[in-house]
């Protein structure tokens, strides 16, 4: 299996050099040559297997080997389950059962795994990765510690809640913290603009942990499978997605192009609509990302929106928004209302909504049906939300509530590159 650039389809790469390049020389992101389709029978019969048998046989036509070889990879990183549970009569796929209690664990795990397995001994690699909430704090847990990997996080100051931001500075010290003076989109920003600098590439080697990595990307789609297993009614099921970077919704319609027999897809977004208006209007507007209680999804220029435009290519512009159209709508959410539906649920079914599952929740509420929604994160990152939503505060798990005790290794930065390039080395 090879993977090509969206900037152009001549600048090819295996999985291994994909993995450890993050975006291509040329700027654009990978994407697979072919999208391998599963056969009809497997998925038929996909209740009998388990969460890591479905993991091998998604991941393994793209790595371009044996599924038992890669099975070290897959045990080491699919190591909590993704359940579906049923609350009233909606139904939430909780993602949020790794070490950091985020959907981000599935995809950062996975592509340490890949790494650290695929990595020459006598490498050191650098990763680079911005972040809005989860992102990082996946990436650390998943880094940290192993041997020939040092990362480099970026986080906008003020703009992550405090567990996050405990979640990105409390590390061993292979793990590195940077907090910009900005916003996420300055932070990605930063990172783009390093990894077009081929002068500080030549010196060291770097790869990206966004969901810009193609290895960050393909382990996603694991838990759509997942999700189909586990629904009740297969037909005419709908998966909501709280959407701010794209990755995790690019990731269910690549699952859906496998064969995975998906009717139909909602983003649902907070007030960074950038994606929705362009479902609205055909025309891809870019903007300052706007600061909201779903913070992970605050981003005003979403990288992966140029996969989905590659995924869904016709003729011109106009038949390729057509093409997306019909798989993918999309719901608008603002604070005030996140609050009521986290209220809401908490007050009929007892259930507590993290403010990015809520944004999904109020697109199934406003449109019943065979519904599951994505639920990306545990609501007890969001402390200070949940008790203004519901008046209250029930006990932080263990898993967050030590990160309290630990001291923070933090690094502020202007939002300039040469700030960036004074501490990952490149001067």
């Amino acid at each position: 299996m090879l993977f090509y650039s969206t900037k152009n389809q001549e600048v090819k790469e295996d999985f291994v050099r994909a993995i450890f390049m993050g975006p291509s020389k040329d700027g654009g992101l990978f994407m697979p040559a072919q999208i391998p389709a599963l056969d009809p029978d497997w998925i038929t019969g996909i209740e009998g297997y388990t969460l890591q048998e479905i993991a091998r046989k998604v991941i393994a036509p793209y790595i371009g080997i044996a599924s038992s070889e890669i099975s070290g990879v897959v045990e080491r990183a699919f190591i909590f389950p993704a359940p579906v549970r049923r609350v009233g009569h909606h139904h939430f796929l909780e993602l949020f059962h790794g070490p950091t209690l985020a959907f981000k664990d599935f995809g950062a795990r996975f592509m340490a795994q890949a790494m650290s397995y695929f990595r020459k001994k006598d490498e050191n690699i650098n990763i680079l990765v911005a972040t809005s909430g989860d992102t990082g704090g996946a990436v650390a847990s998943a880094f940290s510690g192993l041997e020939g990997f040092k990362v480099f996080i970026l986080f906008p100051k003020n703009k992550v809640s405090p567990l996050q931001q405990r979640q990105l500075t409390t590390w061993d010290d292979n793990v590195i913290a940077l907090e910009v003076e900005g916003n996420f989109d300055d932070c990605q920003r930063l990172v783009k603009m390093a990894f077009s600098d081929q002068a500080l590439r030549n010196k060291k080697i770097f790869a990206s942990a966004n969901s810009i990595n193609i290895a960050r990307l393909l382990p996603q789609m694991v838990y759509y499978f997942e999700a189909f297993k586990q629904a009740t009614l297969k037909s005419g099921l709908n998966i909501i997605v709280p959407s701010g970077n794209f990755g995790n919704l690019t990731a269910g319609l690549l699952a859906k192009r496998m064969g995975l027999p998906i009717s139909h897809f909602t983003a649902a977004t907070n007030n960074n609509d950038i994606i929705p208006l362009y479902l609205l209007t055909g025309k891809y507007s870019p903007r300052v990302s706007r600061e909201t209680l779903s913070n992970a999804m605050d981003v005003g220029d979403p990288s992966n929106f140029v996969r989905m435009l590659d995924l869904y290519r016709g003729r011109d512009e106009s038949s390729t928004w057509n093409n997306m159209k019909k798989d993918l709508n999309a719901h608008v959410v603002d604070d005030k209302t996140t609050l009521q539906n986290i209220r809401e649920v908490f007050e009929r079914w007892g259930y507590i909504m993290d403010p990015h599952t809520a944004v999904a929740y109020d697109a199934a509420k406003m449109k019943p049906g065979n519904n599951i929604i994505v639920s990306t994160a545990h609501w007890a990152k969001f402390a200070e939300t949940i008790e203004k939503a519901i008046g209250a505060l029930p006990p932080i798990p263990g898993a967050l509530s030590h990160l309290m005790d630990k001291t923070e290794k933090v690094i502020p930065i202007q939002a300039r590159y040469e700030d960036l390039l004074g501490v990952i080395g490149g001067k």
